[in-house]
């Protein structure tokens, strides 16, 4: 499998209102970045969004790292808690239903089709490609504003 590093980042200017998304997808010295953004939505479903549209971008299956600030994203896979929502109808462990549904199960096939490992990074704290990711994402979200 190739090995993929993906960085993504969401934003959103008064979630919800008009937000955006960033991607940056490197491999074997190459690097293609990716944006998009919706009138009104959430900073959750544009993080959620930076993440599927990257991996939907892979054209066959990959070994990515994937880097985030989002620790909604991380911990939902990372701590199972994604499948643990599937399995018990969408119902999270506080008996209240998980939210962004669709975009979850959107990212199940892609978390099968590819071997990810999702790495938390603090936002706006110096990271380059995540600082890339956001001035993506913030670009986007201005379109819509």
């Amino acid at each position: 499998m190739k090995h993929i590093d993906i960085y993504t980042d969401g934003a959103c200017s008064g979630n919800p209102g008009p937000g955006g998304w960033g991607a940056i997808l490197r491999y074997n010295g190459h690097e293609r970045e990716l944006s998009g953004g919706e009138a009104n939505t959430t900073n959750n479903k544009m993080e959620l969004k930076a993440v599927i549209m990257a991996l939907k971008a892979l054209k066959e299956p990959c070994d990515v790292t994937l880097t985030t600030d989002s620790q909604y994203v991380c911990n939902a896979v990372n701590k199972g808690w994604i499948y643990n929502w599937k399995k018990n109808n969408w119902i999270k462990s506080d008996k209240t239903q998980a939210k962004n549904i669709e975009l979850w199960e959107e990212l199940l096939p892609l978390l099968r089709r590819h071997k990810v490992s999702f790495v938390w990074v603090r936002g706006h704290n110096g990271h380059p490609e995540n600082e890339r990711c956001d001035k993506l994402a913030t670009d986007e979200a201005k379109k819509y504003a």
